[in-house]
């Protein structure tokens, strides 16, 4: 039976949970399709589709640093307060774009708030997680 390679274009279906066995994302009811060592999903579930035959099952933990890599403190900063809209939601939790130094649109997620500060978390929401995704691989649409 055919293996995917390096270059096909695949479709899977998958459940991403936690260690704990939070689910945090799915293939839903339509398979994900994308091209193996494109990058267009993390490094680990990329790996571990490659080598897989069509009609497969598999349950693979992704370390940390195969998937949205490691929890970086860099990358959390603290805002004044006023600096931030009265319109925009500050709440714990809340996802907000802003602007890096060189103007590129930045995602952040509100981790901190009180009168004078609002603390933003650039990472990613699963850095510094492990994650286990249970993978069906369901087609090669083209094989490279």
């Amino acid at each position: 039976m055919t293996q995917a390679k390096n270059g096909d274009t695949v479709r899977i279906n998958y459940n991403g949970r936690l260690p704990d066995g939070t689910q945090f994302d799915s293939s839903g009811n339509e398979p994900l399709q994308f091209t193996l060592g494109e990058g267009q999903v993390i490094a680990g579930l990329e790996t571990h589709v490659e080598g897989m035959e069509v009609g497969a099952k598999s349950t693979v933990t992704i370390p940390a640093d195969a998937a949205y890599g490691p929890h970086r403190p860099e990358a959390v900063m603290t805002v004044d307060r006023a600096r931030v809209p009265d319109n925009i939601n500050v709440d714990i939790g809340a996802r907000l774009q802003v602007r890096t130094p060189e103007g590129r649109p930045m995602p952040v997620t509100v981790v901190g708030v009180d009168d004078t500060s609002v603390k933003l978390d650039g990472n990613h929401p699963l850095a510094g997680r492990d994650l286990v995704f249970d993978v069906e691989l369901v087609e090669i649409v083209q094989a490279a």
